[in-house]
């Protein structure tokens, strides 16, 4: 998929999850890496309702796209995304959970298991 993106922060990232996708075998970098390729109008925007609704306690999930604040988080939870809202990452870490960069949590997830995609 050719990347038509002008915005070079995605375009890092995109790059970055290619690699490390590459580089660890893990196809879930590479499918993350795909999402994010899409136009701005078709990627993902989840809210922390639906986050708080399929997850559980300090589960790994990763949003190729943006995380709103529309809902609660009862639990705390390893969250990834290329951009929150800021009322969605107050949220987040007043339930203890955990925010992070794409690039980030690649890093510390390097083989991708048990990590959720949500979108």
């Amino acid at each position: 998929m050719k990347l038509k993106a002008t915005n070079p922060e995605l375009v890092k990232t995109v790059r970055f999850l290619k690699k490390k996708a590459n580089e660890t075998g893990a196809a879930i970098w590479s499918d993350v890496a795909s999402f994010l390729a899409k136009p701005k109008h078709r990627r993902t925007a989840v809210n922390i309702s639906r986050i708080n609704r399929y997850t559980r306690s300090q589960d790994k999930v990763i949003v190729p796209g943006k995380i709103l604040g529309a809902g609660m988080m009862e639990h705390p939870v390893q969250v990834a995304a290329f951009s929150f809202s800021k009322l969605a990452k107050e949220k987040i870490l007043r339930a203890k959970g955990k925010c992070y960069t794409i690039n980030e949590f690649v890093e510390k997830n390097l083989d991708g298991s048990k990590v959720k995609i949500m979108g």
